[in-house]
């Protein structure tokens, strides 16, 4: 089957293709692909997204018709039908969602064209009401939690941005954990979230507030979060070892994805712990920088900030807070880094508590959202 590539990130452009290589008719979408990649894919594959992350290192990623639809009716059997606005790169799995879920439900997506800010975001979604036989129509959005802190902000003196928030079933965030300030808030204000997780290789969220999606199971092993069901990817285009690495088969054939987090599945809900890699070590002490980062997003100021670990001539490795100055200069440096570091160390132990609080104009994003994690910890390695 042949993978026709897509240049740029034209979501209309996407759509179209989308729509032909999701029923079939046309060659299999690549996205984001990079050079020495095969250009023939397995009968079934409909996109095939390429993507870095947070580490730098290219995987790309072969998702069938029936793993994207399945995940689509999935999250309509969990959130309810309706209209989709696509506020993400349609690029990345979390936007290309939106759109398969408009395709899956036979309804043209709302898109928010140009840079994502809080009035375009409320423009676009105050034109998709309608309804149906008398009925309004319900619709929904994927957010990242960057976008909806923004939102949030917008809001508090926007009335049209609180509307819009407000207009929505349900909103989804995911791609990063949101901080439990930023869900509080959105839920004064009338939002109705639903916390996301997953991956590209589960077609997008697969778990929404920590249960399951219809299909889908969780288990955990040697404290590692691993995915099983209807959603997972068929592996990585021509990197087969990587493939085999990441997807198991038990003997009776069921094929489960190693999502590399770690985590904990107790009466059927998920927490996730961070990652098993994003581990320093401090004095000789293994320090779990998800763990941190956790504890410093509840301190006031610092809802949004990224921890990140670099060497330290004193403990071989320390961690260090990495923030925007316009979120944390609403109250002082030191005092902020004192608070963090007196809640590491109640939760953790002193070993852990971060070293500095490093605050910059803007944080570092990849395409999709997410904070650019490598480029973070390399700006900060810099400064010295």
């Amino acid at each position: 089957m042949k993978l026709e590539p897509v240049v740029g990130d034209d979501p209309r452009e996407i759509l179209r293709a989308l729509r032909g290589a999701l029923h079939g008719a046309g060659p299999a979408l690549g996205l984001g692909l990079v050079s020495g990649l095969p250009d023939e894919v397995r009968a079934g594959t409909a996109v095939v997204v390429t993507t870095s992350g947070s580490t730098g290192v290219p995987k790309s990623v072969a998702l069938s018709r029936d793993a994207l639809t399945a995940s689509a009716l999935a999250t309509a059997d969990r959130i309810g039908d309706g209209a989709w606005l696509l506020a993400l790169p349609a690029s990345y799995v979390a936007g290309l969602q939106v759109l398969v879920r408009s395709l899956v439900a036979d309804r043209e997506p709302a898109i928010l064209a140009g840079a994502f800010t809080p009035q375009a975001f409320a423009a676009a979604a105050l034109t998709m009401a309608s309804t149906e036989g008398g009925e309004r129509v319900p619709s929904f959005t994927s957010l990242v939690p960057a976008q909806l802190s923004r939102l949030l902000d917008a809001a508090d003196h926007d009335p049209a941005v609180l509307a819009a928030l407000r207009s929505f079933e349900t909103i989804l965030v995911g791609g990063q954990a949101l901080p439990a300030a930023t869900l509080e808030r959105a839920e004064a204000a009338g939002a109705r979230i639903a916390r996301t997780y997953g991956s590209t290789e589960t077609c997008g969220g697969c778990v929404y507030d920590g249960v399951p999606l219809r299909g889908v199971r969780v288990r955990i092993e040697r404290g590692e979060v691993q995915v099983s069901g209807p959603v997972l990817a068929d592996g990585y285009l021509g990197d087969r070892e990587r493939t085999d690495a990441s997807f198991l088969r038990d003997p009776d054939g069921t094929r489960w994805y190693r999502t590399g987090d770690a985590g904990l599945f107790e009466d059927g809900v998920l927490r996730v712990r961070g990652r098993l890699d994003n581990v320093i070590v401090s004095g000789g002490i293994n320090v779990s920088l998800d763990r941190v980062e956790r504890i410093v997003r509840g301190i006031p100021g610092l809802a949004l900030a990224v921890v990140v670990g670099v060497p330290d001539e004193r403990w071989g490795e320390a961690s260090v807070i990495v923030a925007s100055r316009g979120e944390a200069l609403r109250r002082s440096e030191s005092v902020q880094l004192e608070e963090a570091r007196a809640a590491v160390q109640t939760e953790i132990g002193a070993h852990a508590r971060p070293s500095r609080l490093v605050l910059v104009d803007e944080l570092v994003t990849l395409p999709s959202g997410k904070p650019d994690r490598e480029a973070i910890r390399r700006a900060v390695i810099a400064l010295h």
